[in-house]
């Protein structure tokens, strides 16, 4: 693999940029639906590194290019989302994928936004059980909302 990757749509450049940073720091959504899998959630402009969802307070290092108060996306990889049975939070399984050594969780809050979570193989929970998760987002990237184009998953 390359040190850089250039990331091209209908001719144009997306970004170009190391393969770790175009995954954890997408200059758009185009981009980060084409490196790697993800959600999109409602959030608000609490401060220059922070927002806050329905899964709670998500700080993170780089600044966000809004005004506190400011409903954004916030993008969630299924790396963020982590499989914890102690944790208050919780979601329903309601799809699932074996991947080896892993699975990737597709699940639903109570407040009905849908997140990806990766866990380990020996957690091999059913569809429609409720499992406990908590968030572990090291890298915080916002987009702004696009009402008329607002999807779920990236």
């Amino acid at each position: 693999m390359a040190d850089q990757i250039c990331v091209m749509n209908e001719g144009r450049i997306e970004q170009q940029d190391s393969g770790y940073h175009l995954y954890h720091r997408p200059a758009n959504r185009f981009v980060a639906d084409f490196i790697g899998q993800g959600v999109v959630i409602p959030a608000r402009v609490e401060s220059p590194t922070s927002v806050k969802t329905d899964l709670g307070l998500i700080r993170g290092e780089n600044r966000i290019d809004a005004e506190t108060g400011t409903m954004v996306d916030v993008l969630i990889r299924p790396d963020d989302v982590i499989h914890d049975d102690e944790s208050t939070e919780s979601a329903i399984v309601v799809e699932k994928s074996f991947r080896g050594a892993d699975f990737l969780y597709f699940l639903r809050m109570d407040s009905g936004i849908e997140v990806m979570c990766l866990a380990p193989s020996h957690h091999n929970h059913k569809i429609n059980e409720r499992i406990g998760i908590r968030l572990n987002v090291d890298h915080l990237v916002t987009f702004s909302r696009h009402q008329d184009q607002h999807k779920t998953r990236v």
